[in-house]
């Protein structure tokens, strides 16, 4: 039984691929439970250092999972992956909740992280698909997860995985620096770009909306037509059967 953190730039922009975790976590014989009363985890407050309504949000977000009785909680964007982990941290003074939050934050676990735990149930059918894997930095660096969405990728028929150079370079998205720094954004995009495109793949997988958002509208720019999509949109669309060209929005 897991609970689904939704997200809130993952909810408004990006609910299909809400839709598609919740799809991949039952076929692997997962109870999925997202439960209504959740809010914003406040990961745009703590990347703006707006410590308050961060700790206020925490305490919403451990309130409503805490009531949904979960044993595991899945994040699906890295910048709240990160942040909800680091819930022991940002609440270590609060009485009534510092001991909650370490419990909290000690079930949360990035999609790709889970799905590497659960023995494989669902039949993986070929993408046959060059897949370039971006690693998001709120993934790679705060939260140490790099192997998991490859071995993953890895268990789809017919992937190949193409490794971007300079990986642990940011592509500019990086929470809200795209919004107070959009020309130093901008240049990171474009050189993620430039080193995406010499690949040649057929579609470029990460792990955090803000980085979706980023480099679609970096290629976009070069006008490259190469779809951005999330590492688990590709697992449902192979373990549902459908071809790539289904991802492209």
């Amino acid at each position: 039984r897991v609970g689904l953190l939704l997200g809130c730039v993952q909810r408004t922009f990006f609910s299909h691929v809400n839709a598609a975790t919740a799809r991949v976590l039952a076929a692997e014989g997962c109870e999925v439970v997202a439960p209504p009363e959740q809010t914003c985890c406040g990961a745009l407050f703590v990347h703006a250092g707006e410590e308050e309504p961060a700790q206020e949000l925490a305490r919403k977000t451990i309130d409503a999972f805490e009531k949904a009785d979960v044993e595991t909680i899945v994040i699906n964007a890295a910048g709240c992956g990160s942040n909800v982990k680091e819930y022991g941290h940002l609440l270590r003074d609060d009485l009534d909740y510092a001991e909650r939050a370490k419990r909290f934050a000690a079930k949360c676990k990035d999609i790709s992280e889970i799905l590497c735990e659960l023995p494989p149930r669902a039949e993986r059918k070929p993408l046959n698909a060059r897949v370039a894997f971006h690693d998001s930095c709120h993934l790679q660096h705060a939260q140490g997860v790099r192997l998991q969405p490859r071995t993953l990728l890895q268990q789809i028929p017919g992937t190949q995985v193409l490794e971007i150079p300079e990986s642990p370079i940011c592509c500019g998205s990086a929470g809200i620096y795209n919004l107070v720094q959009p020309e130093a954004a901008t240049e990171l995009g474009d050189r993620k770009v430039r080193l995406m495109v010499p690949l040649q793949p057929d579609v470029v997988a990460t792990g955090n909306p803000g980085c979706l958002l980023q480099l679609q509208s970096a290629l976009a720019k070069a006008n490259q037509r190469i779809p951005v999509v999330h590492t688990v949109q590709l697992l449902d669309a192979s373990i549902r059967g459908l071809s790539l060209d289904s991802l492209r929005r």
